[in-house]
């Protein structure tokens, strides 16, 4: 795919635009929901760690189902920001938005260093054409855009994961040592930062069975100082990134299993997809990166296979092996993909700009009239209108969604917005009910402890008593069970609530229950709206055998008032079905603002009547 007139002299400026697009896309809405991190695995992970690991006085997270590359990362980011340990936890514990701007910023210029490294990887490979239109299709495809936005380790994963392929595409063109380091570097930072990364060990090792072929007897000898280097820098680079899967290896090993058997487990998870992971991904790719440029990777695939073997064993293997391997693991989600975009984005620009050449040469083949007296010119004019063609095709997807993500992500989340509503409506000290759509601090008093009185025995700094959501009190069959607790996780909520549960809150009197369509969608049929409205029917056969919790929603709107309601619909739009991925990541345009449907109730019935 090289040829491309004056390549260096636009592939620079055209380069720049392309970074600027995509840093802008990752950062705009870069603050949204705080100062409450609403997305679970954001709250419980990096960037908490990254904090404890200044209280325990010790770099072992102590915690390895996530490598901790990217929290050491965000520790020393931390540190260098406020002054040391001291600062940090102060700044967490009374300004926490802070510190999630920093890291979500950190992960948002990862990704953006990662196109920059899949552009230089394309013009190693291919040519720089290739390599700027790979950029640009990773600078506004949705998943990388999306995700950019939050302190997760998804996207900054693909900096180092990009610079494995930049060292392999070096490997398999001239096979420097150099080439090797790069390559075993990324490895090792990529595996440290998010263990499905390892899956560019495969276009290296594709790239050293290349060099391997065409060997003479000094090449021999290079090629086992190359391999040795890149194991080397790859080993040295994950323990550098991950030093206490070495120093704690029980730990590391331990937790390492686990996290794979939970990754191996069939979806227990309340609305989870069934139709199987394969099917699953093949789907996440249409809208994740795009129709047209899933296909065109695809034509990519082909054409590469067909007119350069080497290559194609370098780039064809890795996202079939990676989406079979994936796809037979018992839990999926979308975001899972991001490590073989790079790959994909590559197939995509590729077939893009071949096809365009070929297009234009043979309609000059078969139209010579269009081009008997400039010839060259109207080739190239012709190419060039192609190209322009393919590349909107290309990205048009990402940027309308891109563009609407940002929009979204820069507007009020539908739980700030019902916060502010409690706020100023309901008294501090009252009791509440919140389903765990949001953090427990999402009870606390936003200004300084100093500025409202605890009423006694409440907790200092919260301003409501919140009902412990997390502990069962309800039999399987709906009664009472006065002394009977038992804790349950976030993902089994939906299997404590009963009916019984409604004449409780009366009793104790919790008289303001906040619901969201992010828990009652996993139970609640398909477009039935939170609070029935209209004679709406909520259909009990179609609850993923809860019944109980079916019932539970029923009583809710029939028992108490709606004080309160936030839609994160556009008017007019709306609901969306419940799914692990559009539910939380807002894709569909009927999205106006971020979060869930909220509806706030207050229960008329027991002390709740006075």
């Amino acid at each position: 795919m090289r040829g491309f007139a004056g390549e260096r002299r636009w592939a620079w400026p055209a380069l720049a635009g392309v970074l600027a697009l995509g840093l802008t896309l990752r950062l705009w809405g870069v603050r949204q929901g705080l100062p409450y991190a609403y997305n679970a695995d954001e709250a419980d992970h990096f960037v908490p760690h990254a904090v404890e690991m200044f209280a325990r006085g010790s770099l072992n997270p102590h915690y390895f189902a996530n490598p901790p590359a990217f929290s050491y990362l965000l520790h020393y980011l931390f540190a260098l920001s406020y002054g040391g340990g001291a600062g940090v936890e102060r700044t967490f514990e009374r300004h926490p938005a802070e510190l999630y701007t920093l890291a979500r910023i950190a992960a948002a210029v990862l990704g953006t260093a990662a196109l920059w490294l899949l552009y230089a990887t394309g013009a190693r490979l291919f040519g720089r054409a290739v390599g700027l239109l790979a950029a640009a299709l990773e600078a506004v495809a949705f998943l990388p855009v999306f995700y950019a936005h939050l302190a997760l380790n998804d996207v900054p994963t693909l900096a180092p994961l990009t610079l494995s392929l930049l060292g392999t595409a070096g490997v398999l063109r001239k096979g420097r040592t150099r080439d090797y380091l790069l390559a075993g570097a990324g490895l090792g930072l990529a595996c440290a930062s998010k263990y499905t990364a390892g899956i560019v060990i495969l276009p290296l090792a594709a790239a050293v069975a290349a060099r391997y072929l065409d060997r003479d007897a000094a090449g021999a000898e290079l090629l086992v100082r190359g391999v040795l280097f890149a194991a080397v820098a790859a080993l040295v680079a994950f323990l550098l990134a991950n030093p206490y899967a070495l120093l704690d290896y029980r730990s590391f090993h331990g937790e390492l299993i686990h996290q794979s058997t939970l990754s191996a487990e069939a979806q227990g998870k309340l609305g989870a997809p069934k139709q199987g992971g394969l099917l699953y991904y093949l789907w996440s790719l249409t809208w994740g990166l795009g129709w047209v440029p899933a296909l065109a990777a695809l034509g990519g695939a082909l054409m590469v296979w067909r007119e350069e073997r080497r290559l194609g064993w370098l780039l064809v293997p890795a996202p079939l092996v990676f989406l079979a391997f994936m796809g037979l693991e018992g839990r999926y989600f979308g975001r899972w993909l991001l490590p073989i975009f790079p790959v994909l984005c590559l197939l995509a620009a590729f077939f893009a700009l071949a096809s365009s050449r070929a297009l234009a040469e043979a309609i000059g083949r078969h139209a010579p009239r269009l081009f008997t007296r400039a010839p060259r010119s109207l080739s190239v004019r012709l190419q060039g209108g192609l190209i322009a063609l393919f590349v909107l095709a290309l990205c048009a997807q990402g940027i309308v969604y891109s563009i609407h993500s940002g929009l979204v992500l820069s507007r009020a989340d539908t739980r700030n917005l019902t916060r502010a509503w409690m706020v100023a409506h309901i008294p501090v000290g009252a009791k509440i009910v919140v389903e765990p759509i949001a953090p427990d601090d999402w009870a606390r008093e936003a200004r300084p402890a100093t500025a409202v009185a605890a009423p006694p025995g409440m907790a200092a700094r919260y301003r409501w008593h919140k009902y412990p959501s997390f502990v069962s009190v309800i039999a399987p069959n709906g009664a009472l069970e006065p002394g009977a607790r038992k804790v349950v996780g976030i993902e089994d909520y939906e299997r404590t609530l009963s009916p019984a549960l409604i004449g409780r809150y009366e009793q104790k009197g919790y008289c303001w229950v906040v619901s969201g369509s992010t828990q009652s969608g996993r139970v609640l049929p398909d477009g039935v709206p939170l609070t029935p409205r209209g004679g709406a029917e909520v259909n009990p056969s179609n609850g993923h055998g809860l019944p109980l919790a079916i019932a539970y929603y029923r009583a809710l709107a029939r028992r108490a008032d709606v004080v309160y309601h936030a839609s994160p619909y556009a008017s007019g739009e709306g609901p969306v079905a419940f799914s692990f991925d559009w539910t939380f990541d807002y894709y569909p345009l009927a999205y106006r603002r971020p979060g869930p449907e909220v509806t706030v109730y207050r229960l008329r019935g027991g002390r709740c009547g006075r």
